[in-house]
């Protein structure tokens, strides 16, 4: 299992569990109430989407990964397709963002 398929593995898990904010109004939400401990955007997202998260989630200090494509998200998801998300929960943000390895921005940097 290569490390993008582990983390999309997790992602999935952490959907199952209910620890994630799917979509661009959820993840906004969770970003600004501070619910948020690691962002996903799609690296195939339009560049405003991106542009958009990663100016929020510097603001609002989230780590944010560029990991697959709209279409695996979704997948890992149960959905068509999915730009953006949020994990809620610490543990599972740190063991996607292990996975992701160098995928992941620190926002304050």
């Amino acid at each position: 299992m290569t490390e993008k398929q582990r983390a999309l593995h997790l992602l999935g898990l952490a959907t199952k569990a209910g620890k994630t904010a799917g979509g661009e109004l959820a993840a906004l939400k969770a970003i600004k109430g501070g619910k948020a401990k690691l962002v996903i955007v799609a690296a195939d997202a339009s560049g405003n989407t991106r542009e958009m998260f990663s100016n929020k989630c510097t603001y609002y200090h989230v780590p944010i990964c560029f990991l697959g494509t709209k279409s695996e998200l979704g997948a890992a998801t149960g959905k068509d397709t999915r730009a953006s998300l949020a994990i809620l929960d610490a543990g599972l943000a740190g063991a996607i963002t292990k996975s992701a390895k160098g995928g992941v921005e620190d926002a304050d940097q």
